[in-house]
């Protein structure tokens, strides 16, 4: 099911910006251990730092900035403080949780080793799917996305995604969580419960 935005003719991400404690570690990272080319550097005026570019396919940019003053990052409230399945994943209101980088499916295994080859500690493969407990260790029919999730080395939690099924209106089946925890009844399904007599 293609969705068609009827206000604006959008077309994917441009960039994404984030900030590094090091630029060049950060280059080492992700133009030499993930390939990513770079495609723009900037020395900002005035001694302000810098700003890089690399490109992530699709006409579509990961930015870092890197300034001289910035405050250490907080595990647990800027970004998350343990990688799924290996503890704590959660990160607060307005932060940037993570970033998934779209992969071919019938490439995902060899990326995946090539990560491991690579020495970059991963979690297991999770292939997402519609079961209680949202995940199997073997591929499946209801498999809709495999996953793969890492950290840079400023604790930048990044996920390579390999999408394995076409949605459709089936899977757009939840009303949202509002800020006190109650559900928006009808908001998505346009259905409301009603109370019990």
């Amino acid at each position: 099911m293609a969705a068609t935005n009827k206000e604006f003719e959008f077309c994917g991400v441009n960039h994404l910006a984030l900030v590094c404690k090091d630029m060049a570690r950060t280059v080492e990272f992700y133009r030499d251990t993930l390939g990513m080319p770079l495609l723009k550097t900037l020395d900002l005026p005035g001694g302000r730092g810098q700003h890089f570019f690399f490109d992530i396919g699709n006409g579509d940019s990961l930015a870092f900035f890197w300034f001289p003053n910035a405050p250490e990052a907080v595990p647990g409230i800027s970004a998350p403080e343990a990688l799924p399945t290996r503890g704590n994943f959660m990160s607060a209101h307005g932060s940037m949780n993570h970033i998934a980088i779209n992969v071919r499916a019938e490439k995902f295994d060899e990326y995946y080793q090539r990560l491991v080859d690579k020495g970059v500690e991963v979690t297991p493969i999770l292939n997402h799917d519609n079961s209680p407990t949202q995940s199997s260790p073997e591929m499946n029919d209801d498999v809709y996305v495999r996953s793969v999730y890492f950290f840079d080395p400023d604790g930048v939690c990044l996920e390579f995604a390999a999408w394995t099924k076409i949605f459709d209106e089936s899977d757009v089946a939840h009303d949202p969580v509002q800020a006190d925890g109650t559900k928006r009844e009808g908001f998505i399904t346009g259905r409301t419960t009603v109370p019990a007599e």
